[in-house]
């Protein structure tokens, strides 16, 4: 038992100051934090703070981490239950803290059972008002905007929560820079028109439009995962879009067969080992189309493909259809920009970009977007 006893409990409807982080529906009690980046934040006084969750998994246990005034104190697996953990004690009652409390793991879009539900704060002090910064940001991708290699050794290998994070990655880093908020929509695997072993329902695009798509299962309905998510509730300066490298893995994989149909898919190589020009346009079109869908919910934002930190294969066919997809609208608030590639020095574990090459890629991103929201350096 906590020996503080001038902790007070608060259910999250009697926290009277929080700020939520990452899409969610924010009717649910208790609240569910279904991306990485998910967060909440409260700025409180006191001594000491923990939070009230529930959480429950099939197989693969979620990862969550605590900031206090922007430094990351701790990370941990969570086990199942309806429990309490600590985020501070033993601070000095003032001054006020900063503290953000978010999800580590990307939504699993194979374990429709792993939830992190947030059911309230106890402190001895008192929440204030949380202020948004004056920048936003959306960062759409696949593993790598789900951090998959930013924790472990470079020969780790396992495909595990434990190696993913929203913490040490080139999204964080550049919400940092750049003092934004920022989202996280990422699926380890997927791609624009398919997943990296040619299964056509690993597409981002198709899930995009609802507040966590890839969340199914009767309990994550009821937890509003399925509901078209408000964008005009949160409208991002800009969109960056990180896609491409699993439609490239396609090109080297089998064809797959979708088990509820029958149908076949598979991105073609011609003999001489190119990629099939067909099967290239159809990559493209995926790419316009999803450009499409962008701008019809994020109507005056702008808009960012970046590509290149797991290889080039695609960097031309997407600038292509960048190109395309201006040439068809008008639209001159989409753009390509490739990323540096992961190199032998700065490749991380599961041969994924480590820390430094989300740094690099952060730079590069970073100086692109201040020129282009005029953001003074």
């Amino acid at each position: 038992m906590n020996p503080n006893t001038n902790l007070k409990t608060y259910s999250l409807k009697e926290v009277p100051y929080y700020k939520l982080h990452g899409r969610t529906d924010t009717t649910q009690y208790p609240l569910p934090l279904f991306w990485n980046g998910s967060a909440i934040e409260v700025n409180v006084t006191g001594t000491e703070l923990w939070i009230d969750i529930d959480v429950d998994f099939d197989f693969h246990e979620p990862w969550v981490g605590t900031s206090i005034d922007g430094a990351v104190m701790s990370r941990q697996m969570l086990m199942p239950g309806s429990y309490s953990i600590c985020l501070f004690r033993n601070m000095t009652q003032e001054p006020v803290k900063n503290v953000r409390f978010f999800r580590e793991l990307q939504a699993m879009s194979e374990d429709n059972a792993c939830h992190v539900l947030i059911r309230g704060f106890q402190t001895d002090g008192e929440f204030s008002p949380v202020a948004d910064k004056p920048i936003k940001l959306e960062f759409i991708g696949d593993s790598i905007t789900s951090g998959e290699g930013t924790y472990g050794a470079k020969g780790d290998y396992p495909w595990i929560t434990m190696f993913m994070s929203s913490s040490k990655h080139y999204a964080t880093m550049t919400g940092e820079a750049l003092n934004a908020d920022i989202r996280l929509i990422s699926q380890g695997g997927w791609g624009v028109l398919c997943g990296w072993d040619n299964d056509p329902r690993h597409s981002i695009p198709t899930r995009y439009e609802a507040i966590c798509g890839l969340a199914e299962g009767e309990f994550n309905e009821q937890l509003g995962a399925q509901k078209p998510n408000p964008f005009d509730q949160w409208q991002p300066d800009a969109v960056i879009v990180n896609l491409g490298t699993n439609d490239a893995s396609a090109f080297e994989q089998p064809a797959f067969t979708v088990p509820e149909t029958g149908e076949v898919f598979k991105q073609r190589k011609n003999e001489d080992g190119s990629f099939n020009t067909e099967d290239v346009a159809r990559f493209e079109k995926a790419v316009v189309d999803f450009l499409y869908m962008l701008r019809r919910n994020n109507p005056n934002s702008h808009i960012v493909w970046t590509y290149g930190m797991l290889g080039y294969n695609l960097s031309l066919p997407i600038a292509h259809a960048v190109s395309t997809y201006r040439a068809e609208t008008g639209d001159n608030k989409a753009y390509f920009l490739q990323l540096p590639n992961t190199t032998e020095e700065t490749i991380g574990s599961r041969f994924h970009p480590g820390v430094k090459s989300h740094e690099r890629a952060s730079k590069v991103l970073i100086e692109y977007l201040q020129e282009l929201l005029q953001i003074p350096q």
